[in-house]
């Protein structure tokens, strides 16, 4: 994309909608009446079987739909709460309002906010957002930052070190199928640490340099789309397990560099 007033229109959007999001989510973190629903299985026991939503989930994708119709009314928005929104200028709002909302019911603060612009080609732009810790992550378009408590500084992913030096990250300690797992099983025995639980965080954390690779499976395109846009403006990788492309979510690995990346792939590029 060239046009400098579509560049300037799509960033100053997507950080009009993360705005927004903080607002609307904030008064509901760590709040003890709030009610929880289970998308899902209603009533279900165990993790496995539990997929939360709550009012926070709703009111922040409500309020981002509203800033990006009123600011970019032809694109189109993909969200995970609500139904999709047609457009007419061949790009796409992709939304998740809290990616990791289990760790925002449990209080902990590395859930997000993702907001990612998406084209024919790919995610052109991305917004990983963490509200408690007033922290912006932003990539593509020329863009590659990070905002927060302790200032503004470049993103930029920590390059190329071989498995055994490596930091590895997952949400589920499961990761998704048996064959998922036992994939992922394999390169985590092969690096240096391995931490679970970070949800979307754990891609910023790429993407700052603090770490080497994040593989999940199982993931929807909303789930994706805007750490795609922020690892790969600070020269990461993210394909699928195959290598290829990964916006449509599903399996996928994140990478801080070649050498990494190669490694995950001969490992995972077997598994069922």
């Amino acid at each position: 994309m060239r046009d400098p007033a579509r560049i300037e229109q799509i960033i100053s959007a997507a950080h009009a909608a993360a705005d927004a999001a903080r607002l609307a989510i904030l008064p509901y973190f760590r709040l003890d009446t709030l009610v929880t629903e289970n998308k899902y299985s209603p009533g279900a026991a165990t993790e496995s079987d539990f997929d939360p939503v709550t009012a926070a989930d709703r009111a922040a994708e409500l309020v981002m739909r509203g800033v990006l119709h009123r600011m970019c009314p032809t694109d189109a928005i993909v969200g995970e709460e609500f139904a999709a929104q047609p457009g007419t200028s061949g790009l796409t709002w992709v939304l998740d309002p809290i990616d990791g909302t289990r760790g925002f019911l449990a209080g902990t603060p590395t859930w997000g906010v993702l907001i990612a612009a998406v084209d024919a080609s790919g995610p052109i732009y991305g917004i990983i957002d963490q509200p408690y810790m007033a922290e912006r992550f932003e990539g593509g378009l020329g863009r590659a930052d990070l905002t927060g408590p302790m200032g503004a500084r470049a993103l930029r992913v920590r390059g190329s070190r071989p498995l055994a030096e490596a930091t590895v990250m997952t949400t589920f300690p499961a990761v998704g199928t048996p064959s998922e797992g036992a994939a992922f099983a394999r390169v985590a025995g092969g690096a240096r640490m391995v931490r679970y639980g970070y949800d979307c965080y754990a891609y910023a954390l790429l993407a700052m340099g603090q770490i080497d690779l994040v593989i999940e499976a199982g993931l929807n395109s909303y789930d994706i789309c805007a750490p795609i846009a922020v690892i790969e403006a600070a020269g990461g990788i993210v394909t699928n397990w195959q290598g290829g492309p990964a916006h449509d979510g599903g399996r996928v690995v994140a990478a801080a560099g070649a050498a990494q990346h190669a490694a995950a792939l001969a490992i995972l590029g077997d598994a069922d």
